[in-house]
């Protein structure tokens, strides 16, 4: 897809012949954000430390050639149908769950379509694609490059990590015979580089806690950057809600919102019990966006075993989600979504890391599909509010952004008449076909 340049490309390898056929140049042009309103300077300074993704690279992925997307606490994709906007959701899902351990063949379930159409295989009818991101933090910036082979099989043939234009860590394919590709890291001792063999159907970079001893400054400088760029990648949320399915009770469960909000019923149980001040926020949010009076939201218990939502209109009658419209139910599940965290939603957080050091990335693929022009702009200015927090990230997908600027600055503009500081703003990345 195309998209206008962009600067801060990756830093190149350090005169690798197989790295610089995999990934490409450092200086490969890619997309342009559309600033709208900064993000406060304080929120940006009190988050600084906190691993997070700011940049993701397309540079052969679907439609994608080239691509550098870059990314703030909240960024919206904007551009028509066929642009580009959910195989970059895609992307991005697929760097975090790899960055969690998963195996490439669960997260490329249907690879074939993640090849470029027109990409001529090569000499050996070898086809795939190249992904990568950047992870700011600590470390200051850390870049992760990786090129997969999708056909005829499926299998990581390379991944770079660096940072500071040191290459931290580097595999390559050597043998298609074998199932494994050949991993160097940074050492700095008595040896520049360790070798050793990683296999070719996970990420390298979360393995090299249980490979990496730890005993040079150069294996700490490669743990330190190895641990911001998978803490960053971690705790990602996609999300798409699918209002015909939340229309009817669901069976009593775990309490952890699914990625269509199927289960929002279940969801309003426990987050109602949990904490009365963030319910009260939500219902607020509900009561802008939802026609007619509403004093509470909640859940009650039906017969079989299975609870469904109501609307408490505070008269004495309580409406169904049944009732409520599409945009409706889209607007109360996404508002959920940005008043909850890790423990509510279906994440996959870093358990080893304190939760104050880690963010919460929301993907919101349609982020304002059928959502009226007042849903729309007050679910991004409570998103620009969450956002400015520092504990949650919201990256979406939206068909046409020119009122997101204007929707966020007006919210800044009435905080600051109030003496508060404003919310943070809103990045936007045009997509073109």
């Amino acid at each position: 897809m195309a998209a206008s340049p962009a600067s801060s490309p990756s830093p190149a390898s350090a005169g690798s012949t197989a790295s610089a056929a995999l990934f490409g140049s450092a200086a490969s042009p890619g997309s342009a954000a559309s600033p709208g309103s900064a993000a406060s300077p304080a929120s940006v300074a009190a988050h600084a430390d906190r691993p997070r993704v700011t940049q993701l690279r397309l540079a052969a992925f679907a439609g994608h050639r080239r691509a550098v997307l870059r990314l703030g606490p909240l960024t919206l994709l904007a551009g028509p149908s066929g642009s580009g906007k959910t195989s970059a959701l895609r992307a991005y899902d697929a760097l975090a769950r790899l960055g969690g351990g998963a195996e490439l063949g669960a997260v490329f379930p249907d690879a074939g379509a993640c090849v470029p159409e027109r990409a001529r295989p090569d000499a050996q009818r070898r086809r795939g694609f190249r992904i990568g991101c950047t992870a700011d933090g600590a470390e200051g910036p850390v870049h992760l490059d990786v090129a997969v082979q999708a056909e005829p099989e499926l299998r990581i043939v390379g991944e770079r990590l660096s940072a500071d234009g040191v290459v931290l860590l580097e595999t390559a394919l050597r043998d298609p015979s074998r199932r494994a590709v050949q991993a160097a890291w940074h050492t700095a001792g008595s040896a520049p580089v360790t070798r050793a063999p990683l296999p070719d159907d996970r990420l390298g970079t979360p393995l090299l806690p249980l490979r990496v001893a730890g005993k040079t400054d150069g294996q700490r400088r490669v743990l330190a950057a190895a641990e911001q760029m998978v803490v960053a990648l971690r705790s990602v949320f996609s999300c798409d809600p699918r209002p015909e399915r939340m229309r009817e009770p669901v069976p009593t469960g775990s309490g952890h919102l699914l990625g269509g909000c199927d289960n929002l019923a279940d969801v309003l149980r426990r987050t109602r019990a949990e904490c009365g001040r963030r319910h009260a926020q939500f219902v607020a949010a509900v009561r802008t966006g939802c026609a007619g009076p509403v004093e509470d939201v909640l859940a009650e218990p039906d017969a079989g075993g299975v609870v469904r939502a109501l609307i408490d209109r505070g008269d004495g009658t309580r409406t169904g989600l049944a009732r409520l419209g599409y945009g409706e139910l889209r607007y109360l599940a996404l508002a959920l979504v940005l008043f909850t965290g890790p423990g509510v939603l279906e994440v996959d957080p870093a358990g080893e890391v304190p939760a104050a050091l880690q963010t919460l990335t929301v993907l919101a693929d349609g982020f304002d599909r059928g959502l009226d022009v007042c849903q729309r702009a007050e679910l991004l200015r409570l998103a620009a509010r969450m956002c400015d927090r520092g504990h949650i990230r919201l990256l979406g997908a939206v068909a046409d952004a020119s009122w997101a600027e204007r929707a966020v600055g007006e919210a800044a503009g009435e905080a600051g008449t109030a003496g508060r500081s404003g919310p943070g703003g809103v990045t936007v990345v045009h997509l073109s076909p």
